[in-house]
């Protein structure tokens, strides 16, 4: 999902936001969900905008713009992404610099802490410090594709990192399930950050090994979309495996959802399974993976790859499942819980 944060923010005055948000939501005929499916954001960044917890995007404010013919408000300031960073940083320089006389606080102290450190503990085992840690490297297997689906739905790499970054509210109980997963595969206990301002929850593994292990599998280090995401072979040639990386594709960067219409006066809801990714490459593999395993998958926008029937959605989660119960509360709650069962692992 494209990070909404990067672009510039239009700042309302206090109230103004959530009425310019209900007010245009209500012309457009739009529910919530498909308002966020119009600004290419998640339901819950519509939310946080309403609430007016974070400001909104310039490039969010100019589509509403113009699918309602309308100008931008006069009351409003246009401000660079992060505009508030500045301020913080600055003030936080200062009181460095007021204590130390210059900034990145007292280099003697450190090299003294760091040296009486070093003779206590450090010299005694180097390599526990210096080293690369060793992981447990599993063979191929089903959890492995699972966990290879997470990281390219919402996986990030460094050189040194590994990070899966979830909603920390809807993804609560998904983020023990995926913590759990990593400690199954990898022998490694995930070090969990909140970043409760942000709605997040990260992941994190930092071995290098780990790093090198994923990047043998079909990873890519740095930004996914600029080196052609895509689902790896070893995953393709493999029924099971495919199965089960899709089912982490669809629990990262998948949505279950009913899209209404009213046609003369009576309202119309139609059960979606939706998958989306800014990666061509990525849709591609999906809808023909979903094609192989008899599904009838549409495009939508360039941007999704959907199942738009009752059956397909019923046989998704008969044949793929979840092991998200965000997705598996809004099956029941759409569809009455029909097929709850999940596939063996191997």
């Amino acid at each position: 999902m494209v990070n909404p944060f990067i672009s510039k923010r239009v700042i309302f005055p206090p109230s103004e936001q959530k009425k310019f948000i209900i007010e245009n939501k209500k012309t457009l005929d739009l529910s919530d969900e498909k308002l966020a499916y119009l600004l290419k954001i998640n339901h819950r960044t519509l939310t946080n905008w309403k609430r007016e917890k974070f400001s909104i995007s310039l490039k969010a404010v100019k589509i509403i713009l113009k699918k309602t013919d309308g100008k931008m408000p006069k009351n409003v300031e246009i401000k660079e992404a992060f505009w508030y960073a500045n301020k913080g940083a600055k003030l936080g320089g200062l009181t460095v610099y007021k204590k130390y006389g210059k900034i990145g606080g007292d280099p003697e102290y450190r090299k003294k802490k760091w040296y009486e450190w070093w003779e206590k503990i450090g010299k005694f085992n180097p390599n526990e410090y210096f080293v690369a840690k060793k992981i447990v490297m599993p063979q191929k297997n089903t959890d492995l594709a699972e966990f290879i689906g997470i990281m390219i739905g919402d996986g990030g790499i460094t050189k040194n990192q590994i990070t899966v970054s979830l909603n920390y509210k809807t993804d609560k109980l998904y983020s023990i399930f995926v913590k759990n997963l990593i400690r199954k595969l990898f022998k490694i206990n995930p070090s969990i950050y909140i970043r409760k301002n942000q709605s997040l929850t990260n992941i994190v593994v930092s071995r290098k090994r780990l790093v090198l292990f994923c990047k043998s599998l079909g990873l890519k280090i740095g930004d996914k979309l600029k080196q052609n995401l895509d689902i790896p072979q070893w995953i393709k040639k493999n029924k099971s495996f495919k199965i089960f990386c899709l089912r982490g594709l669809m629990d990262t960067d998948g949505c279950i959802f009913n899209e209404c219409h009213k046609i003369n006066e009576k309202k119309y809801c139609y059960h979606r399974l939706s998958f989306v990714s800014h990666s061509k490459q990525l849709r591609s593999s999906v809808f023909k993976i979903l094609e192989e395993l008899d599904f009838s998958p549409k495009i939508r926008n360039n941007r999704s790859v959907q199942l738009e029937s009752r059956k397909d959605v019923i046989k998704y989660f008969n044949l793929i499942s979840t092991n998200n119960p965000k997705h598996k509360k809004r099956f029941k709650y759409f569809l009455g819980g029909v097929g709850s069962g999940c596939p063996k692992r191997s």
